[in-house]
């Protein structure tokens, strides 16, 4: 089982906290085996909406296959941390160097900061308290106006509905973009991304519309994408004829049926390169007979 922890802190924000929730309890309900722990430092958890919470002050046992993550909560100026001991913030630290994932939502960052997280990496937070972030932890780069950084399984978003997005990543990066694509479908989410690295997920990026014929074409690329796909098959799968599937492919994406699979391809090919795989045996994995393909492809994406 892969555990998720939401470590909570008095006046958080309920979106900051059920966004990323749902994604994985969703996930959850598609068969995936995720338990979902909701901990604080104290059982009643107010909340910046009044809605009051309540949750368990004895953390479970975690694994380096588990994620810990701290929602934002109402600071408009970032000059407190979460009101978090220094007991949480050691073990938001002993969880990262155990070689698990620690993420923050919001002004989640500063607790992560405070946790000594930040320093050497990339990371951000909500567009208000971007600047104050940096002030605070000059080690940090803060990355402004985007959905969200990963750095060395630090991973830092921008706040409130962006945490849904730094969700369905997780989800993509630990299973795949079909997953992550029922899961955004399921929660009818109308995603987009931004900013560098993996924040341009293509499976995502193309979802932004509301054409189901094409939704179902995508959803048979999500989970074949390696696989040679004729334009015949994915037409008979959307009912249609090959020549209206690709028009109204490219009006709803922007992009062709093949463009897209490549796209996807290449999306997971550089995340395999990123974690030491060579150039061959990235292109192999996600179809291509060799490299050369995967060369040209990542020339015309640069």
């Amino acid at each position: 089982m892969t555990r998720v922890v939401f470590l909570l802190v008095p006046q958080l924000h309920l979106l900051d906290l059920a966004g990323p929730a749902q994604v994985f309890s969703t996930t959850a309900d598609l068969g995936l085996d995720y338990g979902i722990d909701y901990v604080a430092e104290q059982e009643d958890v107010p909340t910046a909406q009044g809605l009051p919470l309540r949750a368990a002050t004895q953390w479970p046992r975690l694994s380096d296959g588990d994620l810990v993550v701290v929602p934002g909560w109402r600071e408009p100026l970032l000059r407190g941390d979460g009101e978090l001991s220094p007991a949480s913030l050691e073990r938001l630290a002993a969880h990262h160097a155990a070689g698990g994932t620690v993420a923050s939502i919001c002004t989640g960052a500063a607790a992560l900061g405070r946790a000594g997280l930040l320093d050497g990496r990339r990371c951000t937070t909500h567009h208000d308290v971007q600047e104050q972030l940096a002030r605070r932890h000059p080690k940090a780069t803060v990355v402004r106006d985007v959905l969200y950084v990963v750095d060395d399984r630090v991973v830092t978003s921008a706040g409130i509905a962006s945490g849904i997005d730094l969700a369905l990543h997780l989800v993509a990066v630990r299973h795949g973009p079909a997953t992550a694509a029922r899961v955004a479908r399921e929660m009818v989410v109308y995603a987009r991304r931004n900013g560098d690295e993996q924040q341009t997920s293509v499976m995502l990026r193309h979802r932004a519309h509301l054409v189901d014929a094409v939704h179902q074409v995508q959803d048979v690329i999500d989970a074949h994408f390696t696989t040679r796909l004729r334009l015949a098959e994915l037409a008979a799968a959307s009912g249609v004829s090959e020549r209206t599937l690709t028009r109204h492919f490219t009006e709803a994406t922007g992009i062709t049926p093949l463009r897209y699979q490549q796209q996807l391809r290449l999306e997971r090919a550089e995340h395999l390169i990123s974690h030491g795989a060579t150039a061959e045996a990235a292109a192999r994995a996600v179809g291509f007979q060799d490299a050369r393909m995967l060369r040209r492809l990542r020339a015309r994406s640069a």
